[in-house]
């Protein structure tokens, strides 16, 4: 049983074949011992390799916006008044430190990507 890190290409897809044989192997077994050791290893080299960047804070909120079906009046309590979500939803407005709290609480949003700088609209 020989377990090493994943250096390449090559390595990286004979371990994702091998955990696809390994898949439904009963848990407390070997082989789902083995099965986990290899997502470790696997997951390891696709952080390095395969980085995803974090998300825009206002693509992210308007993602989740979508995926919880929440309205603009919905935000309100986190961020203001109904111009000041068109504002920040619009990028005219940067959230605030504030803003970023209440959502954070509030929603139970990660203030570290809300918190990410981001590109706002240029004035007229």
């Amino acid at each position: 049983m020989e377990l090493r890190p994943v250096r390449n290409k090559r390595e990286y897809q004979a371990a994702l074949k091998e955990i696809e044989g390994l898949w439904n192997a009963p848990d407390g077994s070997p082989k789902a011992d083995r099965l986990e050791v290899l997502a470790l290893l696997v997951e390891a080299y696709e952080r390095k390799h395969f980085p995803i960047p974090d998300p825009d804070p206002i693509a992210f909120l308007l993602h989740v916006m979508e995926a919880r079906e929440l309205t603009r009046k919905d935000l309100e309590p986190y961020i203001g008044s109904r111009a000041r979500v068109a504002e920040v939803l619009n990028r005219v407005r940067p959230l605030s430190l504030e803003m970023i709290r209440r959502l954070a609480e509030g929603l139970g949003l990660p203030a570290d990507v809300l918190i990410r700088d981001y590109d706002l609209r240029q004035a007229a």
